[in-house]
């Protein structure tokens, strides 16, 4: 087979407060967040992280085509930093929920700390070791 995939472009949360989401986003993982209009006029929520974007739903609300069964809370989801662990365990204070922790990345092995977002996703910050 000579099709494949190479990368991911962006993936989708369904969340129940989009504004929430984006403080956290925003406000503690240091995303960017845009408001972007699409072909019929209406107004989407997106966080970006590099090359990558996370576009935002909300619950009731999603957009089609969406997931068979889209719900807030079910994703988990690891983001790679640069910044040391330690700036983290810092700047994130006592919202971790485990960590510092060894596992094993995409590309080998990482520390990773733990926290949850608004909807309960389980987030990763991960930096490589």
């Amino acid at each position: 087979m000579s099709a494949k995939v190479t990368a991911i472009d962006h993936l989708v949360l369904t969340v129940r407060d989009i504004e929430a989401t984006i403080a956290f986003y925003q406000g503690i993982l240091g995303m960017e967040a845009r408001t972007f209009q699409v072909a019929d006029g209406s107004l989407r929520h997106a966080l970006y992280c590099g090359n990558q974007k996370i576009n935002l739903h909300q619950v009731g609300a999603e957009f089609a085509p969406h997931a068979k069964t889209p719900s807030a809370g079910s994703a988990d989801l690891c983001f790679l930093s640069e910044t040391p662990t330690e700036e983290w365990i810092a700047h994130l204070k006592d919202q971790i929920e485990e960590g510092p922790v060894g596992r094993s990345g995409a590309t080998g092995p990482i520390m990773s700390l733990y926290v949850w977002d608004p909807d309960g996703n389980l987030i990763e910050i991960a930096t490589a070791v």
